[in-house]
């Protein structure tokens, strides 16, 4: 990261003068530990599953809409299939949870853990054990999406309902109030807002989450598309893959992450800041600036799409620029 430090003051531009993109570039090079890194081959991982708790009716489209979804996923023409192709990434759609069987498809990554979550709401939303094979087939993914070539990943969800989980695992691990951490999801009202704080709450009374056992946590309130994606922070991380987080949901899995290895947040990039009210303390205590703020609340890895077409340009301007000295440019009087 020195010697990238360094390069960067030597390209012909003013030192600093690139900001973002050379603080990018720079943690990309200390995350793959090569001096001249390069990103061609571009990995949304797509997770999805089902939540029990719409049973409590929490979102505004009802569960059937997931495994739907999971069909224009594979015939490309959802929202994450347009951004991926411009910016030259591929979809990894994986089925980790959906609530009823799907028809094989050659690009579907069938690993179910179970049909569903149950109702966090009477009961946990999983087994610990479900909760640890969760996390272990993000890592299985990652190792598979490498052996085909993965310079970078970024983080995508799918699951009717899953704005809830998400925010009861923020609020069972930071200890902040449910109703500062829950936000409208796929665009419910006021009345339904309040419905889902109170079934939140009464879901972290009925489990206990333990805050010092994020295991605990992803088991009792979470979904399994959550642990896939803490599962595909901590593998990618291991293999020094650069990870752009998406959303709430993904930032979601990233604290579990965080918190079961600490270290993993080094290779963390947050995309975007989500519309969700959530999200931004999410954030905070990730310790990572987003990249942009567009509003987004979609999901399913589309801002971390765009996010990855960032750092691509960041580690272009540090590998493709030419130096001062190789440019006959003169630099910067003393």
């Amino acid at each position: 990261m020195e010697l990238a430090c360094a390069r960067q003051d030597t390209l012909t531009k003013p030192q600093g003068s690139l900001g973002r993109l050379e603080e990018l570039s720079i943690q990309v090079v200390g995350i793959t530990g090569q001096a001249l890194p390069k990103i061609e081959h571009k990995v949304i991982i797509t997770m999805v599953g089902d939540h029990g708790v719409t049973a409590e009716g929490v979102s505004a489209y009802p569960s059937e809409v997931t495994v739907q979804m999971v069909y224009n996923f594979l015939r490309g023409g959802a929202g994450i299939n347009v951004l991926a192709r411009h910016v030259g990434a591929r979809v990894v759609v994986v089925d980790i949870g959906v609530a009823q069987e799907l028809a094989p498809h050659p690009e579907l990554v069938s690993r179910k853990v179970a049909l569903g979550t149950g109702n966090m709401a009477h009961g946990p939303a999983m087994s610990r054990e479900e909760a640890v094979q969760a996390i272990e087939v993000g890592i299985e993914v990652v190792e598979r999406e490498l052996a085909r070539g993965m310079d970078i990943v970024g983080t995508g969800d799918m699951g009717i309902g899953n704005t809830t989980p998400s925010s009861a695992i923020v609020a069972a691990l930071t200890g902040v109030p449910v109703a500062q951490v829950t936000g409208r999801g796929t665009g419910i009202g006021e009345e339904q807002l309040q419905h889902k704080v109170e079934v939140i709450e009464r879901a972290l009374t009925v489990n206990q989450p333990d805050p010092h056992d994020p295991l605990d946590v992803l088991a009792k309130v979470g979904g399994l598309e959550i642990g896939g994606i803490t599962g595909v922070i901590l593998g990618a991380a291991a293999h020094r893959i650069p990870v752009v987080i998406d959303g709430f949901i993904s930032g979601a899995g990233a604290l579990i992450a965080v918190r079961l290895a600490p270290q993993v947040r080094d290779y963390l990039i947050a995309a975007h800041r989500s519309v969700e009210a959530g999200h931004p303390l999410v954030l905070e205590r990730l310790g990572l600036t987003p990249l942009f703020d567009l509003n987004l609340r979609l999901g399913e890895g589309t801002g971390a799409a765009l996010g990855i077409f960032l750092v691509e340009a960041a580690v272009k301007t540090l590998t493709e620029m030419a130096t001062f000295a190789g440019a006959g440019v003169a630099q910067a009087l003393e």
